[in-house]
């Protein structure tokens, strides 16, 4: 497939300045895509943006894809993350990150022949992957992540379990889900007057932890030699809670 006929075949396609083989279009008002070919020219490297495009940042993130492709997908080919990064001025993310075809599904109905040749690229954080995730993890992150509203803030990778025995909440998963931390929050703040109610979360790094109350919150490391639980106040657990994800 000839991609570059494809694409500059895209209504209101234009080339983008600086950036060879790459170009931007917008087929709806606050919709905005940028795409350049990759360094072999095998594929279309892809950015979306809603109401939030950034022509500088999806020029950097394109540039830094096509030179890093490999790297990005190297752990996984659903979705992956490079480091090494820089964004432009006033920019926070630290990684470019890949979303396979077989998660984004972009393409499949108006140009199927197109849709496998696609990576999705955005600018995004460190401490939102694992670089181990299933396909169908990688299908629940890249919806959650929303990685087409370019000014958005981290949301960490996280993997949690909960059972309270006050509110009757539980999760429904048989394991750790994943989750947004927001959701840890307040279910580590619904512990209280719950015996023998439980969290557990997880990091990207595999990292686990349980907090139970029993009349005051424990916490322990999910590890044969963590040791004892030890009380922890609340204020404290959820300072613990919410630097344990964004490492």
């Amino acid at each position: 497939m000839d991609i570059r006929a494809v694409v500059t075949g895209f209504p209101n396609a234009t080339s983008i300045p600086g950036l060879d083989d790459a170009w931007h279009w917008t087929p709806a008002p606050g919709i905005d895509f940028a795409g350049a070919l990759s360094a072999d020219g095998e594929r279309l490297l892809q950015l979306s943006g809603r109401d939030s495009y950034d022509q500088e940042l999806a020029s950097a993130t394109l540039m830094f894809a096509r030179d890093h492709e490999a790297d990005i997908f190297l752990r996984n080919p659903h979705l992956g993350a490079a480091p090494g990064f820089v964004a432009p001025t006033g920019r926070t993310f630290d990684v470019v990150a890949g979303v396979g075809a077989e998660v984004h599904r972009f393409h499949r109905v108006e140009n199927p022949d197109l849709a496998p040749l696609v990576r999705l690229t955005f600018p995004a954080y460190a401490d939102e992957f694992s670089g181990d995730e299933t396909l169908d993890e990688a299908v629940t992150r890249y919806r959650m992540l929303r990685m087409n509203n370019l000014d958005r803030d981290p949301v960490p990778y996280l993997k949690m379990r909960y059972a309270n025995t006050r509110t009757k909440g539980r999760s429904t998963n048989p394991g750790r889900g994943l989750a947004e931390p927001r959701r840890l929050m307040e279910e580590i703040q619904l512990l209280e007057g719950g015996p023998g109610s439980f969290v557990e979360f997880e990091n990207r790094h595999h990292q686990v932890w349980r907090v139970e109350w029993h009349g005051v919150h424990l916490v322990a490391e999910w590890e044969p030699d963590a040791g004892a639980p030890k009380e922890i106040q609340l204020d404290d657990l959820l300072s613990f809670a919410e630097r344990s994800l964004y490492v």
